[in-house]
């Protein structure tokens, strides 16, 4: 009676574990979240995909205009505190765009400011013209442009901000990463060498379209930028994986290291590409 028992209770047993494997089975897996990060003295740094390809832009025009990493410092500081890095057509009266720009005051039309290229650049003529700006707190050099009613409110973004910008100028590589679901669309070359000029200007690059066993790819010579080709072939890379998600990029090369796009840390590799050049992989 008593064995029976057990093997009734065992049988049972295993009749649960099986349902709820199968029940198991029967789940979705949870959605990806789309999120990029910049770890920076073991401390990650959070953005929205859509924040980031923003900051990127922002370092990105600092780079042609050969402006140092303080001042996208300032830039991604700015923006967080006026928009949330978004580029959004409303705000405190007229203030629209990445930095709430108003019309009225002399910032340009509104089709202009909602031009994230235009308002950037109109952001850093302001910038350029604040004495000093460089060894200025982040605050007062925001303030300067801005002419913000809370003065003190861009205080609050600098660290992350000083992470994101270090990372998108090439001086802590290795720290950017996205992890992103599987585009939507398929990203092209000829898309992302348009994106490459509009916020670096004519940087050198070569599109490689696929073959049968090869999928397309961008090649940019990011060592063109500078006289520190390790550091600007970084900075581009950075910008690489920032625009991942708009761009459909699947993977980003530079020097020895390689990002994916359900990566949460570049890879080593072993075919090296050579010093100064970034390799943008499209899913076909």
């Amino acid at each position: 009676m008593l064995l029976g028992l057990m093997a009734f209770v065992v049988t049972l047993g295993v009749a649960a574990a099986v349902v709820v494997a199968a029940l198991d089975r029967l789940q979705p897996d949870a959605p990806l979240v789309a999120r990029c990060a910049v770890t920076v003295d073991d401390t990650d740094w959070s953005l929205s995909p859509d924040q980031a390809q923003n900051a990127a832009l922002f370092a990105a025009m600092a780079q042609r205009r050969g402006l140092p990493a303080r001042a996208v410092t300032i830039a991604i500081a700015t923006g967080l505190q006026e928009s949330r890095l978004e580029n959004i057509d409303y705000g405190d009266r007229d203030s629209i765009g990445l930095f709430q720009q108003r019309p009225s005051q002399g910032w340009g039309t509104i089709e202009e400011i909602m031009d994230p290229v235009y308002s950037t650049g109109k952001f850093y003529d302001g910038l350029v013209k604040v004495d000093g700006y460089e060894d200025l707190e982040v605050t007062v050099a925001a303030q300067a442009v801005q002419r913000s009613g809370f003065p003190d409110a861009y205080a609050q973004h600098e660290t992350r901000s000083r992470a994101w910008a270090s990372a998108l100028t090439g001086h802590s590589p290795a720290a950017l990463t996205c992890t992103l679901p599987d585009p939507e669309a398929a990203g092209t070359p000829e898309a992302a060498a348009e994106r490459l000029v509009r916020d670096f200007g004519d940087l050198a690059h070569e599109r490689v379209p696929a073959t049968e066993d090869k999928p397309a790819t961008l090649v940019v010579h990011a060592g063109a930028l500078g006289d520190a080709p390790e550091r600007q072939a970084w900075a581009v890379a950075a910008w690489a994986v920032a625009t991942a998600q708009t761009l459909g990029t699947t993977s980003v090369d530079v020097a020895d290291q390689s990002w994916a796009r359900t990566s949460t840390a570049w890879a080593t590799t072993d075919a090296p590409l050579p010093t100064g050049d970034v390799r943008l992989t499209f899913a076909p």
